[in-house]
C-alpha cells in the first residue's frame, strides 16, 4: 500500500519571496499536498504547486489529480501556467472551486493565461481537464472526502474539512477570524444598551458557527499572517492575527495548528519569533494545542 501523508508546498501569502532570509520556511505561494492510497488532493495552486507538478511528472505513478481552491487570488492559482502535468496528454486534472457554475471556475483561471498577461492559453492544455459542479456539496478522491464553508476574506472564500485515513483536516488559508468580534469591540461604545445586547448575542452567534466549523480538528492549517500591529493597520484585508488563531485553535479543541499564509515581508526570524509567542500563550492558557511552523517541504504521516 501507498503512503499517505499531507505535504506543504508553498506556505506564503500575497506573492512569492525566494530571498536568502526566506528560505527556511520557504518562499513559494500556497499549495498543499494531500495524498491517500495513490489518490491526491492538492490545496491551491500558488507558485508552490510548479514543484509539485515537476515530481508528480517524475514520479509518474499519480496520473489522475484533484485541484480544490480556496478562491481565486493571484497568489493561490499563479502557478498553474507552469504545471507541467496539464501540459502532458494522459493527465486528468479535476477543478474545484468557489463559482456560480462550471464556466465561471473555467474563466477565472483562463484569464491569468490570456494576453497581455501570458503568452500562452489554457487551450493548449492537453490534460483532460474537468471543472466540478461548484454546487455540489461533497467531493471526494478516493478514500479522501471533502466538504467546504465559506471563511471571511475579500470575495468568496473557502474553507475545506478534508477527512483522510480517519483523521480530520482543516484548510483555510485565508480568513480573518473572529473579525465580527473585533469589528463589534471597535464601535461598542458608539451604540446603546439594547444595541450592545443585540450585538453581542450575534458575536457570541457568530464564534460559536466558526468554532463548529473546526471543531476538534486532527490538523489545522490556518492563516496566521498578522501580528497585533500588523493586524491595526490592515484590519477587514481579510487575514488574521495570530494572537487570534492560536486562541480560536485553543477554544475549538484542535489537536495540531500549523501556522500558515505567512506575511512575505517577515523573514524567518520574524516568524519563528511569532511561533515563540504563539506556545507562550498556549502554555499561560495551559491548553494541549500543539503548534507548529508550516515549513516548505514540511511532511506530516497520515498513516
Amino acid at each position: 500500500m501507498a503512503k499517505s501523508y499531507l505535504r506543504f508546498w508553498g506556505v506564503r501569502g500575497s506573492y512569492a519571496s525566494p530571498f536568502p532570509t526566506h528560505l527556511k520556511v520557504g518562499g513559494n505561494t500556497s499549495c498543499v499536498e494531500i495524498t491517500v492510497d495513490g489518490h491526491t488532493v492538492i490545496c491551491d495552486a500558488g507558485t508552490g504547486i510548479i514543484p509539485l507538478g515537476n515530481k508528480l511528472v517524475a514520479d509518474n505513478t499519480v496520473k489522475d489529480i484533484l485541484i480544490v481552491l480556496t478562491h481565486y487570488h493571484w497568489d493561490h492559482i499563479c502557478g498553474l501556467p507552469f504545471f507541467v502535468p496539464a501540459f502532458i496528454p494522459d493527465w486528468n486534472i479535476n477543478f474545484f472551486g468557489p463559482g456560480e457554475s462550471i464556466q465561471e471556475i473555467k474563466q477565472n483561471l483562463d484569464s491569468q493565461m490570456q494576453a497581455p498577461y501570458f503568452p500562452v492559453g489554457t487551450e493548449t492544455w492537453m490534460a483532460k481537464v474537468n471543472y466540478i459542479e461548484p454546487r455540489e456539496t461533497n467531493i471526494s478522491r478516493g478514500p479522501i472526502d471533502i466538504t467546504y464553508y465559506g471563511v471571511h476574506h475579500p470575495g468568496v472564500t473557502y474553507g475545506y474539512k478534508i477527512k483522510a485515513n480517519n483523521k480530520t483536516i482543516i484548510y483555510v488559508s485565508d480568513n480573518e477570524c473572529q473579525f465580527l468580534d473585533k469589528s463589534i469591540k471597535q464601535k461598542m461604545t458608539e451604540f446603546s444598551e439594547e444595541e450592545q445586547e443585540m450585538f453581542e448575542a450575534m458575536n457570541r452567534e457568530e464564534y460559536e458557527y466558526e468554532l463548529q466549523s473546526i471543531q476538534d480538528a486532527d490538523i489545522l492549517i490556518h492563516d496566521a499572517q498578522y501580528t497585533p500591529d500588523d493586524y491595526e493597520s490592515k484590519r477587514g484585508w481579510g487575514h488574521s492575527c495570530y494572537v487570534d488563531v492560536v486562541n480560536y485553535a485553543i477554544d475549538a479543541g484542535v489537536k495540531e495548528l500549523y501556522l500558515y499564509h505567512h506575511d512575505p515581508y517577515n523573514d524567518d526570524d520574524a516568524i519563528y519569533l511569532i511561533y515563540e509567542k504563539c506556545l507562550e500563550i498556549i502554555q499561560k492558557r495551559n491548553a494541549s494545542l500543539r503548534c507548529h511552523i508550516a515549513r516548505e517541504g514540511l511532511e506530516i504521516p497520515l498513516d
